[in-house]
């Protein structure tokens, strides 16, 4: 099935977005984690002075990167696990079914059929686009059934994480329509609320754990093997859903972690996640 693809804009000489300065900043601490760097050495790797670093650091977050870091500790990790386990229970005793409530989303989710499954896509419509967001560039995919995939890309890499995506839809008629693909992103990153459609295409254990993930609110996260102990399966064959989950963000696969705190893979990078949590837990500081 081909595929056409309008060259992304702004990616050959623009300047890194804040998102881009930041994420290099988590990987660059994560890595240096040991050391314990200050604030001068963060900026100083990242290439700006301490004063301009933490104005852009502290605009794209809204707190001080050291404050941030914080939420991003083996300590405060093993803290929200422990705090989460009685949202949890809660969450998972509502079941299953019905929408999910994520921020101000009421999220439904649809199945294709066991023959739209095997159909692989054939006489799907799926308008695509990429889109500028606080967490980088997010490709998204969807048909007038639903959202069925979203990812994140580095600047000239949509392409990409777009091919990645489509992995099942290989039948599908596929095309560029970013101002259909808008009002999706407009809703998971600006908070316009409604209702979002998901059209999920995954074996009946994989929908089971996404459903699951919708579950786990805002600032909590549960471990892969609690994650497991909850479906009653096993923690490989659950991790391997929970990484298989094609709309990144939206179905939270970030607020699964590993048992010792530490963040653990992500399919869209590591640093990415605990991006995306640091931001969460800093939101719901008092949970």
């Amino acid at each position: 099935m081909p595929v056409t693809h309008a060259e992304a804009p702004g990616t050959a000489l623009a300047a890194p977005s804040d998102y881009e300065i930041v994420e290099r900043a988590i990987a660059y601490i994560a890595a240096h984690a040991a050391e314990q760097p200050s604030l001068e050495q963060i900026a100083a790797a990242m290439g700006f002075s301490e004063f301009h670093f933490q104005r852009l650091f502290t605009r794209w977050v809204g707190i001080s990167p050291k404050r941030f870091l914080q939420h991003l500790t083996l300590e405060e990790a093993r803290r929200r696990l422990a705090r989460s386990r009685s949202v949890l229970d809660v969450a998972f005793d509502v079941g299953l079914s019905g929408p999910a409530r994520l921020h101000d989303l009421f999220v439904s989710c649809l199945a294709v059929t066991p023959a739209e499954y095997r159909r692989r896509g054939e006489g799907v419509d799926i308008a695509w686009g990429a889109h500028d967001t606080p967490l980088g560039r997010c490709v998204v995919l969807q048909t007038e059934r639903g959202v069925c995939g979203i990812g994140f890309a580095a600047p000239g890499e949509e392409r990409d994480a777009l091919e990645s995506l489509l992995e099942g839809w290989e039948r599908a008629t596929v095309r560029e329509a970013p101002e259909e693909t808008a009002a999706t992103v407009r809703q998971l990153f600006e908070g316009t609320g409604g209702d979002l459609r998901l059209l999920l295409r995954g074996t009946p254990f994989q929908l089971r754990v996404w459903e699951a993930l919708l579950r786990i609110p805002e600032g909590a996260v549960t471990t892969y093997g609690d994650l497991a102990g909850r479906l009653a399966s096993g923690p490989r064959a659950v991790g391997q859903a929970v990484g298989a989950n094609p709309v990144a963000f939206l179905i939270p696969c970030h607020r699964v972690i590993a048992s010792s705190g530490l963040a653990g893979g992500y399919r869209w990078g590591e640093a990415r996640k605990l991006a995306i949590l640091g931001r969460e837990w800093e939101v719901r500081n008092e949970q």
